[in-house]
């Protein structure tokens, strides 16, 4: 092809690459920042983070504001935006609260599965009360042996007179004490020999009963988010409960690890941006030797380093988000960018607390929150070394594992 056929394809060599803001992007960012000054101040995050426990007023308010009902289909009272507005949502969030970015990814999860793989009457059921808040589901996949490899879970799930029977335990169920059900991917059958992910569904299973029981854990990291270890002893869900085809849910959950790896970059976007806010502004207000310490190289490099792997860090998420929402095969872009986002974030939040030295280690400081926050990145949602296998294999290496 020559630069005459170039031309011709594309109308003239001119990109129809456009980076101008959103508006759309821009509203929810300037809507975020004044909930947080209005509702949610620095203070009362502080205040959330030490009870580990987010007031219900908090949910309340951001359901008014439609938050949890940003992906659902306005049909069942949601605004019906992509990918790309869940991304700047959840990096505006984390920018101050991230155990509350935390639940909205969940939000956006368990909204995507149920307006994926329900049937019409559960998605006429389920995703209007998920839009209004009026109703919340958790998550359940890790196990306490299995980890990432959720296809050898133990727990069971069995078909009776009464419903589903479902028996087993799992770890880190974020929500999981405050949901009015948990989506349990629980085995129901056998798997064929080499064919763990068969056999393997989700079960919507309800929390008001007494075979179910959610024991918060203390984190240390998204200490509000309400991370819990949930019990399954003979929980009943009823029949019509199992959400998507009996067997596949496996691969129903794989369809949704695209978005949940693009929203978890932008959370560790979200905690960058939020320590070279802090960083910034203690470098221009702290004054030694005569002069701000922003003025010191050994500062000013850092923090340049630092702003160069925000932005790069964000154009990465929402371009695998730009994929995801135009129906682009992301799969290896999603790993690439959370993978980078949150090795990033360490760096960044590493550089952040060495400037603002002792200060960043009090609690009234937002450092200390955000470089703890910061951890998480690194084993979730999936770990970065399996992360690392997955891209491995996009670019044609042998599977690793």
């Amino acid at each position: 092809m020559t630069l005459d056929d170039a031309a011709e394809l594309s109308g003239g060599l001119r990109t129809s690459l456009d980076f101008s803001a959103d508006p759309g992007h821009e509203q929810i960012r300037d809507q975020v920042r004044a909930f947080f000054e209005r509702d949610l101040p620095e203070p009362a995050i502080r205040a959330a983070d030490r009870a580990r426990r987010i007031p219900r007023e908090v949910f309340d308010r951001i359901a008014a504001l439609g938050w949890p009902g940003l992906s659902i289909p306005e049909e069942f009272g949601g605004s019906g935006a992509d990918v790309t507005y869940g991304a700047v949502l959840v990096e505006e969030v984390c920018r101050r609260f991230p155990s509350l970015g935390t639940n909205l990814v969940g939000f956006a999860m368990s909204a995507r599965a149920v307006r994926e793989h329900g049937t019409p009457a559960q998605q006429a059921a389920i995703l209007p009360r998920l839009a209004s808040g009026e109703m919340a589901l958790a998550f359940g996949i890790s196990e306490p042996d299995g980890g990432t490899d959720a296809l050898r879970g133990r727990t069971r799930a069995e078909l009776t007179p009464q419903g589903w029977k479902v028996n087993g335990r799992k770890l880190y169920t974020s929500f999981g004490a405050e949901a009015d059900a948990v989506v349990v991917l629980c085995r129901t059958s056998p798997a064929p020999e080499g064919r763990l992910a068969r056999g393997l569904s989700l079960i919507l299973v309800p929390t008001d009963q007494p075979g179910f029981e959610a024991r918060r854990m203390e984190l240390m990291a998204h200490r509000a988010a309400c991370t819990c270890e949930t019990y399954y002893d003979d929980a009943l869900a009823p029949a019509e409960n199992l959400l998507g085809q009996e067997g596949r849910g496996f691969y129903h959950l794989i369809a949704t690890l695209d978005e949940e790896r693009i929203l978890a970059a932008a959370m560790y976007v979200g905690i960058m941006q939020g320590v070279l806010d802090q960083t910034v502004q203690y470098a221009r207000d702290r004054h030694a030797f005569g002069r701000p310490i922003g003025a010191f190289q050994a500062l000013q490099h850092p923090i340049a380093d630092m702003a160069t792997e925000v932005e790069h860090a964000r154009l990465f998420t929402m371009r695998a988000a730009w994929m995801l929402s135009q129906g682009i095969d992301c799969s290896k872009e999603a790993a690439m960018a959370k993978l980078f986002a949150s090795e990033a974030c360490q760096r960044a939040t590493d550089r952040g607390m060495r400037v603002l030295a002792g200060y960043g280690l009090v609690e009234e400081s937002p450092m200390e929150r955000l470089f703890r926050d910061a951890r998480l990145g690194l084993f979730s949602p999936v770990s970065n070394e399996m992360g690392r296998n997955f891209i491995g294999e996009r670019l044609g290496l042998p599977r690793s594992y």
